[in-house]
């Protein structure tokens, strides 16, 4: 058993630490809004801090899941910050999708405090996180992923180590690249047998079986069927990731023809108000081109 704070009890966050309760690690949990943590404690136990200073106070592992940027430097180093509430040589395990830019220069800050640093973004959506079977991709020092993997393994189906500090959000813009360009291809595909005449459940039920398969196709295509986009990853999100791909990719030589092409394909949900709806809703924009 481990002491644990976990900051950020959003839709993935709050599901994550409910894991680390079950798997017998002792928590202190951290939410801007305080009301968030309170209902947390109320129905998983432990307890919660006002600040993320206060949270981390004696952690063994501090692990983060909050928004961009801007949220993890504010959470991590900021005024009242985790980094000065955390003990030398606790470990910092960030699960926000951000830059490699802010996670090195952050991992480069914990070091100089005596502390680890292990960024770890995920992938597998709310219901991955509820029922604990997240992918999470990982960088950082050897001895600090080590240290980290079993506490991570409360809510992971899989959990590796890519790299050097940065190359675990290389690995999820890797990620978010493969699944943009996927969706956008199914939402095609779908309209396409939608257009034709056919059922898509038995479209699906077929090429679901070859080549075609998916995870998004196995997961979404009922309620793309029905244009219902009401939970989920939501394109606001998505558009967030989709720019740091874009930026990290000219910044490496990649070019990112498709990505930026869907990207833009997002921006058109936005307009039709569909900012905080799934990400399959491409989908809906076909149908309103159409």
């Amino acid at each position: 058993m481990a002491k644990v704070a976990f900051l950020g009890l959003g839709v993935m966050g709050y599901s994550m630490a409910g894991h680390l309760v079950k798997a017998g690690h002792d928590l202190s949990v951290y939410n801007r809004t305080t009301a968030k943590a309170e209902s947390w404690v109320n129905e998983f136990g432990g307890r919660f801090g006002t600040t993320p200073s206060e949270a981390a106070q004696d952690a063994d592992f501090v692990m983060t899941c909050v928004g961009n940027d801007d949220d993890l430097r504010a959470v991590c180093a900021g005024p009242a910050g985790a980094f000065d509430g955390m003990k030398p040589g606790a470990i910092l395990v960030d699960h926000t999708t951000v830059s490699a830019m802010v996670t090195r220069e952050l991992a480069k800050t914990a070091k100089g405090l005596g502390l680890g640093f292990v960024d770890a973004p995920i992938s597998g959506g709310q219901a991955g996180a509820e029922n604990g079977v997240l992918s999470v991709m990982c960088g950082g020092a050897e001895k600090d992923f080590d240290a980290a993997a079993p506490v991570i393994d409360a809510y992971a189906k899989i959990c590796r180590r890519l790299g050097d500090s940065g190359a675990g959000q290389l690995c999820k813009s890797a990620n978010q690249i493969a699944i943009a360009g996927l969706v956008q291809g199914l939402s095609e595909a779908l309209l396409f047998a939608e257009k034709a005449g056919l059922s898509i459940a038995e479209v699906v039920e077929v090429i679901s079986q070859g080549a075609a398969g998916s995870w998004q196709m196995q997961n979404r295509h009922e309620t793309m069927a029905k244009n219902h986009f009401d939970f989920g990853f939501a394109v606001d999100w998505m558009r967030k990731d989709l720019d740091i791909c874009l930026t990290t990719g000219e910044e490496i030589g990649a070019p990112l023809p498709v990505t930026a092409l869907v990207d833009q394909f997002y921006k058109d949900v936005q307009a039709m108000d569909g900012g905080r709806w799934d990400t399959s809703a491409l989908i809906a924009r076909l149908r309103k081109l159409s």
